[in-house]
Order: structure tokens, then sequence, then C-alpha cells
């Protein structure tokens, strides 16, 4: 059975967060809040965990996995990117968006897209999110939380721990959030735009049509 913490939108409890990455630092698998709807998220090196949660959520292996992260001071690491595409990433982050990028030879091999080596990036505009990654002091690997057969993600987290208590270590609970997706944009070759959710399309409509 998880452990369900409520934990403040606008000023997290500490206590709380420390326990949080306790548990995942212990390969825990959590669902968590942030500005486009909940999440579910692990440690990057938790392997058990990564399988945990394609199994919850049915995911094909073609399927990218996100690193969520505080802030772009550690893409280098992890993604290949030109200035150009700095530049883009900067001004529209942090928001509800996942950037699609070449992953580097540091993300492990299970979370990156097997023919197109991409991996996703996303840096969410949420304090919960925010604060609980200053307190990680690394990324959180993540997909949003869609049950299989549903088409939109889940932002009750009364209706979280209810449905799926028995297969999470931890429900954040930072009350509803948007039942919308992050906008995804393919950013590894031609810009590409590949689902459109809660950030605005707009600049990157832009791009494809040059």
């Amino acid at each position: 059975m998880s452990q369900y913490f409520q934990v403040h939108p606008d000023n997290p409890q500490r206590r709380l967060l420390r326990q949080s990455v306790d548990i995942l630092g212990r390969d825990g698998v959590i669902a968590y809040p942030s500005d486009s709807a909940y999440a579910l998220g692990c440690r990057v090196g938790n392997k058990q965990g990564a399988d945990r949660i394609r199994q919850l959520r049915r995911l094909p292996p073609e399927h990218n996995f996100t690193l969520v992260c505080r802030d772009l001071s550690e893409l280098a690491t992890y993604a290949k990117v030109d200035n150009d595409v700095f530049r883009l990433l900067k001004t529209h982050t942090p928001g509800p968006y996942t950037f699609l990028l070449t992953a580097t030879k540091e993300v492990p091999r299970r979370l990156v897209h097997p023919k197109r080596k991409t991996i996703g990036i996303r840096v969410p505009d949420h304090r919960i999110v925010q604060a609980l990654l200053e307190e990680m002091g690394e990324p959180l690997m993540s997909v949003s939380l869609i049950l299989p057969g549903e088409d939109a993600p889940m932002n009750d987290p009364v209706e979280i721990r209810t449905q799926l208590e028995h297969q999470l270590d931890l429900v954040i609970d930072g009350g509803t959030c948007p039942a919308v997706p992050t906008t995804v944009v393919d950013l590894s070759e031609r810009p590409r735009i590949l689902r459109y959710g809660g950030g605005d399309p707009t600049p990157f409509e832009a791009l494809t049509d040059e």
C-alpha cells in the first residue's frame, strides 16, 4: 500500500519532501503533481521502477521516457543541443512542454527510443516538483499518468490513491491539476509537434512551416 503525503502547493513541507526523496532512493515509484497533470516517476538509475511504470502504463518499447529537470543546467549531460535549440528551450521553460532531443551516452539505453535515440526533457512550472527536484539533486525519470485505455491523464490525487495504492510507493497530493498532457515537440532534427497539450504550440508551428 502506498504512502500518501498532502503537500502544500505553494509552500511544500521540507520534511515531506525529504521523505519523498528517501522513498525514491529506495527504488520507489511515485505519483506526483505537475503543471499539466499527475505523472509517474522514479530515479534515473531505478531499472525495476522503470519496468514497473512500463507495466502499469502498458507502454511499448519505443515509448520515450522523460527526464524531469529543475532547470536546463544539466541539459548537456543528457541531451545534445546546439545554440539555437538551447535558446529555444530557455525561452519556453519552465512550462507544460516535453522536448524530444538526441540523447547522450549518459542516458541509460533502456530509457532511450530504440531507433531514434531520443530522450524527453521537461522543466515543469510547478512549485512542488521544483522543490522535490531541488531536494533530490538529480532529474526524475517520468511519464504522464495516463491509465491503459484512457486518453486523458489523471489529475485527482484521491482517485489516484484509490486506483493505484497497491501499485505505487507514494502518492504526493498537491491538489488537482489540469487534466491536460504536455505539448510534445521533437527538436532532435527538424522541429515537429508530436502532441498538442497544455503548452502554446504557436512558436513551434512557425518553425515547422519554415
